[in-house]
């Protein structure tokens, strides 16, 4: 199996509107896991988010797109209250079984969670200090990708921020190792697997997206897509 190219495909189990409830259901639960391990978040709000929202020197409003189970959205939330930030934080998602499972978490005050999408939020008149989401870009098709990458800017009248997966053969290997333990009773080796095939390379990532995307790589096997909000433009 060649990893050159992204395959655009190839779909996850989780994706699947009749998949099996239980298995989502855990996937979903043990992606808290997963991601403390593999998605950097903490990196990333230490030196990110803390640092511009302390910088607003007022309340802010935060929005994470394509929230799924909520996790990564609760586990910034719980830092944030704990350095005395005064956020609000909103999570969405479209899927309905990602929400079910998002509400069942401990989150602070100040977090909620919604089941809607980015478009129905800017015909709402809403608007974010900062927008950001997970491992949502590699699901898109790049007409998708684009309509995502404009609506998210729209939205925010700060910053966006679009973490996602790099993929390779070394992600791939270290992955289907790694994950062994955690994957039984769930979706989590097969679709792992598939989404490292889905997701972008930083350089192409660069490509699809253009200006004024910027795309670094915080760490290996993680691209992290940044760009200014439009919504004060």
């Amino acid at each position: 199996m060649s990893l050159a190219e992204r395959d655009g495909v190839l779909l996850e189990l989780m994706d699947d509107p009749g998949c099996d409830p239980e298995l989502l259901r855990t996937t979903l639960r043990r992606f808290e896991t997963i991601n403390r391990v593999v998605s950097g978040w903490g990196h990333i709000y230490r030196s990110r988010i803390r640092p511009y929202l302390s910088a607003l020197d007022r309340p802010a409003r935060v929005l994470d797109l394509g929230c799924g189970g909520g996790d990564v959205l609760t586990h910034l939330a719980h830092r944030a209250r704990r350095d005395g930030l005064t956020v609000e934080w909103i999570g969405v998602d479209p899927d309905p079984r990602a929400l079910e499972v998002a509400t069942t978490r401990s989150s602070p005050a100040g977090a909620s969670f919604r089941c809607t999408d980015s478009g129905s939020l800017l015909e709402e008149g809403e608007s974010f200090d900062l927008v950001l989401s997970n491992h949502v870009l590699h699901h898109l098709t790049s007409d998708e990708l684009l309509r995502f990458a404009d609506e998210s800017r729209r939205l925010s009248r700060g910053l966006v921020m679009h973490a996602d997966i790099e993929r390779g053969r070394v992600a791939y290997g270290l992955y289907t190792v790694w994950i062994t333990p955690f994957a039984p009773g769930s979706f989590l080796r097969t679709d792992g697997l598939r989404s490292i095939r889905r997701s972008y390379r930083r350089a192409e990532l660069a490509d699809v997206l253009g200006a004024p995307w910027r795309v670094e790589r915080p760490f290996p096997f993680r691209v992290l897509a940044v760009a200014p909000g439009l919504a004060d433009a």
